[in-house]
């Protein structure tokens, strides 16, 4: 199994696979290519995220307030907050995301790499589908 998963333009990197450690965290380094704008606005029901930037800008949105991330800066999202993110900039940017716990691992990003990469358009309601089946709630 590779360590790397595509979603659409996404990149991610799997540095620690929540399937090694039962599910407890997951970790990746994750590439957004220039002027993407994804995913839609969610919260986690049931674990914490922390973004650290390695490269570029991303616009992280967090319950209503954009915080740009460039390299060496780091941010938490708790269970429940809002969020999104696009790269406005020009440029790749990178960041070195974690889960804890990993309710949401490298498994829930290969059901949504399907969805996302079968051709055309995403279905919305599958996606959706395959976000709340692991906490991650459409807002």
């Amino acid at each position: 199994m590779s360590d790397e998963v595509r979603i659409g333009s996404l990149r991610l990197k799997f540095l620690i696979d929540d399937a090694d450690n039962g599910g407890k965290l997951t970790m990746f380094d994750m590439t957004v290519p220039e002027q993407a704008k994804v995913p839609a606005a969610h919260y986690h029901r049931d674990f914490e995220e922390v973004w650290y930037g390695l490269g570029g800008t991303l616009t992280v949105t967090l319950d209503g307030v954009a915080h740009k991330l460039k390299s060496g800066d780091a941010l938490f999202v708790p269970r429940g907050a809002v969020h999104r993110f696009d790269n406005l900039d020009a440029g790749e940017a990178r960041a070195l995301i974690t889960l804890t716990p990993a309710v949401a691992g490298k498994r829930y990003f290969e059901e949504i790499a399907t969805v996302v990469n079968a051709g055309g358009p995403p279905d919305m309601a599958k996606v959706k589908a395959v976000m709340e089946k692991y906490g991650l709630i459409v807002a």
